[in-house]
């Protein structure tokens, strides 16, 4: 198994827990919670495969991934914890999430023939795209269009370091795996210094 998909496994199965803590914020019941999971564990990736033209799309006929999906509803129904941690620990996975498949977009984008530019895109994509499905079905507004913390911006300088350390330094994972630490740094940073874009 290559870094890359140890990367993007493991962001699914972060963002599976974070799809099932949601549909538990929503009071859903089990099914709810693996529908959640799934949307937001796939729907960034399936929007990018769609786009780049990849076919099947990432998901299809990967048992692996089905079973992380499943893995994290089924770790969250037996998580309990107080709401104050609950919230708490939503919030991490969320960021740890964001930088998982940022680095797993651009890198996709890359080996499928895409300039920097939209591959930084497609990173950009695959990282909150699911969460803002799964939260159009909780109708809820989208933490991607929510005025606060760096949501998308912390995905897009995290991938913008990475396209140009990897323009100086060969070591692709170590590059890949410091695209992740900017974005869940700045994730976290900018909640804490409430750091926010201008208002349009």
């Amino acid at each position: 198994m290559s870094f890359l998909q140890i990367i993007s496994y493991t962001g699914i199965f972060i963002f599976a827990i974070t799809g099932a803590l949601k549909a538990r914020a929503y009071k859903m019941d089990i099914f709810g919670g693996i529908v959640l999971a799934f949307v937001t564990a796939y729907g960034g990736g399936t929007l990018r495969d769609i786009l780049i033209g990849i076919k099947p799309v990432n998901w299809i006929n990967d048992n692996l991934a089905l079973l992380l999906v499943l893995s994290g509803t089924a770790f969250t129904f037996f998580l309990k914890e107080n709401l104050r941690r609950f919230n708490r620990f939503v919030f991490f996975t969320d960021a740890i999430g964001l930088g998982l498949f940022t680095a797993t977009g651009i890198k996709i984008g890359l080996l499928n023939g895409l300039n920097e530019t939209y591959s930084l895109i497609m990173g950009v994509i695959t990282a909150t795209f699911g969460g803002l499905i799964a939260d159009i079905l909780c109708n809820a507004v989208p933490n991607l269009l929510k005025r606060g913390e760096l949501y998308a911006t912390a995905c897009a300088i995290g991938g913008a370091v990475y396209l140009l350390i990897s323009r100086f330094f060969e070591t692709r994972d170590l590059n890949l795996l410091v695209c992740v630490i900017i974005v869940v740094a700045l994730r976290i940073y900018s909640k804490r210094k409430r750091l926010m874009l201008p208002e349009i």
